[in-house]
């Protein structure tokens, strides 16, 4: 809800993937993907949902030393050694001084066929997302397959929520005469930097290939040192091997994740050295106990994993549970017994693609490890046993995405929103309970609005009931006040976690919510569109200085009335990081000076009545 950070109007504010030339390109890998992702230390991921909604104007062009630019250009070229540092330092100078609108860098995944994009705009939002080969139509595949520079004059190719639309340059990153990714500037004087543009494309591409050689040659095994199995790197190739086999022969295939209980607390109060003893442990058993074309893997610091090829679930439940029975019958000094959950997904049924399939095999995995040991044994989850929309399972969900896999392109929000559209509702309660589900997540997203689509929920409904509805109008009135914020779900978090006062910029991206949840979210699923007025004209205003539509009067829908009213009363009367919440007597008071302006007058009247009785503060 953000009336609090705007209770009133302000008329002053503005309305505001590929695998062709590169597939054998030796310098595509898993390793520096994640590294360029890496570029930003806090996370900030924002979902390609919400693309297409920003039309901001243009600043004017101003004055470039480039004999200062060069300086400093200079100066990070000499002194940078880590890739995203290097596009990091770029980005900051390109914005800076030449004031262009946002940098991108893409690096090409043969394996999954697409480019990995990392943007950064104007205001330090981060945003990934992926281009598949796929989309030949796309800009970045046609500079990519062609070697060629392309000019754009618009960046709604890119899908990027709330980009500054601006004239762009796509230019290829060239290692033997291949692509091996794309550089990308957003700058209305392209003509102008072209040359300089172009130059930092081509020691971006040597300093990637550098590193890569560097790194070959310091990698002298395909082993973990520690646990004697394969690395992270190797055991990421098998997979994508052994999926392509699989995939041939019409098999299924199943991963199984070890994560060993407590190893943070042992090593912590027993040392590094117990705890490497007990990874080496869990290790041994599994090499031991598995079939020789079984592959096992480190595949984090306490994390090992297992390819079982040819296996179906129930299998990999069996050799699962017989594993960690196995381990439970270990004795280590100081410890005990050896305790580890385990996760299970199976290709095809749980997912077709690599990155997925690893993904819901940590997310059964943490599922596991909140289950915990049941008669000694740990219990085993598949990806198939749990129900997406609970709890645990969205909890689970979004921490494995926030760990490890944001980073690739993945987006839980997305994930979040394509799940909710595709799910088929079976009955009202079902509905219900998908859309409690989602509407927690989105409150999730930010610390001081707990609780709050279902609070604005419960007072729509006390409103309603308070001026008579049919009762089947107040059930669709208590869905929708639940779903009235669900265009919040991809805002980058740096805007919707920011404690003090909006930007004129941020406050645009802020005030696109009430569209987006309605267009993105609600009108792929027909189950939902009599939602759609209350989601989209929530912030409407009885005088007309409201958004996204500028509805006046009896133009917003009766519902969105409602909603209104019962979001801004719970914006007022809960806390926030620059204020307590108010009472009930002065939230009531600020309700009654804006009836009439923005909000209609009789519901006013009627809310301000039960307003005593739905607030409860110990």
């Amino acid at each position: 809800m953000d009336t609090d950070n705007k209770i009133t109007s302000d008329k002053n504010k503005p309305e505001s993937t590929i695998n062709s030339s590169w597939s054998s390109n030796p310098l595509s890998g898993a390793g520096k993907i994640a590294r360029m992702n890496a570029i930003t230390p806090s996370r900030a991921i924002s979902n390609r949902l919400y693309a297409g909604y920003n039309n901001y104007s243009q600043k004017p062009v101003f004055s470039v030393d480039y004999s200062e630019l060069i300086s400093l250009l200079n100066e990070v070229l000499k002194n940078k050694t880590e890739a995203d540092e290097l596009f990091y330092s770029l980005h900051n100078i390109f914005t800076n001084r030449l004031n262009t609108h946002f940098t991108a860098f893409g690096y090409c995944n043969r394996q999954s066929k697409c480019v990995n994009l990392k943007l950064i705009d104007k205001i330090g939002s981060t945003y990934s997302t992926k281009i598949f080969e796929s989309d030949s139509s796309n800009p970045v595949v046609e500079a990519v397959e062609s070697n060629e520079v392309i000019f754009k004059e618009s960046t709604k190719f890119l899908n990027i929520p709330y980009l500054s639309d601006s004239r762009c340059i796509i230019i290829p990153m060239k290692f033997q005469s291949n692509s091996i990714g794309v550089f990308v500037v957003g700058d209305n004087e392209l003509e102008t930097n072209q040359s300089l543009y172009e130059m930092m494309s081509v020691y971006l591409s040597m300093f990637i290939q550098n590193k890569e050689l560097s790194e070959q040659v310091s990698l002298n095994s395909n082993e973990d040192t520690l646990t004697g199995l394969y690395n992270h790197r190797t055991f990421q190739e098998y997979l994508s091997k052994e999926i392509n086999k699989a995939d041939k022969a019409s098999q299924e295939l199943s991963i199984l994740i070890f994560d060993v209980n407590n190893i943070s607390t042992i090593n912590k109060e027993l040392g590094h050295s117990k705890g490497d003893e007990i990874i080496k442990l869990v290790a041994s058993k599994i090499k031991q106990n598995i079939r020789a074309n079984d592959i096992a893997g480190r595949y984090g610091g306490d994390e090992i994993a297992v390819i079982l090829p040819d296996t179906n679930t129930d299998d990999a439940k069996y050799l699962a549970e017989y594993l960690t029975y196995s381990l439970s019958c270990c004795l280590v000094d100081d410890v005990g017994p050896v305790k580890v959950s385990v996760g299970i997904a199976t290709y095809p049924n749980s997912a077709v693609e690599q990155e997925k399939l690893l993904i819901l095999a940590e997310q059964a995995m943490y599922i596991s490890k909140s289950k915990g040991y049941q008669n000694g044994i740990s219990t085993i989850v598949s990806s198939q046993d749990f129900d997406f929309w609970d709890d645990m399972a969205l909890s689970s969900f979004a921490s494995v995405l926030t760990k490890r896999h944001a980073s690739i392109g993945v987006n839980f929000e997305e994930e979040l929103v394509n799940k909710f559209t595709n799910e088929e509702i079976i009955n009202q309660n079902h509905l219900i309970d998908v859309v409690t589900s989602l509407a927690t997540a989105i409150d999730a997203k930010d610390e001081y609005t707990k609780d709050h689509s279902t609070s604005v929920s419960r007072y729509s409904e006390a409103l309603a009931r308070a001026l008579n509805l049919p009762e089947k109008e107040v059930e669709r009135i208590k869905l929708g006040a639940m779903l009235h914020d669900v265009g919040k779900i991809g805002i980058p978090e740096n805007v919707l976690r920011k404690p003090t006062k909006l930007s004129d910029d941020e406050w645009a991206i802020m005030k696109q919510h009430p569209t987006i949840g309605a267009e993105k979210v609600l009108l792929p699923n027909k189950a939902l569109h009599d939602l759609i007025p209350m989601v989209k004209h929530h912030h409407e205003h009885w005088d007309g200085t409201g958004y996204p539509d500028r509805l006046k009067g009896e133009e917003i829908p009766y519902t969105a009335r409602i909603v209104s009213i019962a979001d801004a009363f719970h914006a007022l009367v809960s806390d926030r990081p620059y204020r307590k919440g108010l009472g009930v007597e002065k939230a009531c008071e600020i309700l009654r000076l804006g009836a009439g302006i923005q909000w209609e007058k009789e519901m006013v009247r009627v809310f301000i009545q039960i307003a005593p009785s739905l607030v409860t503060k110990i």
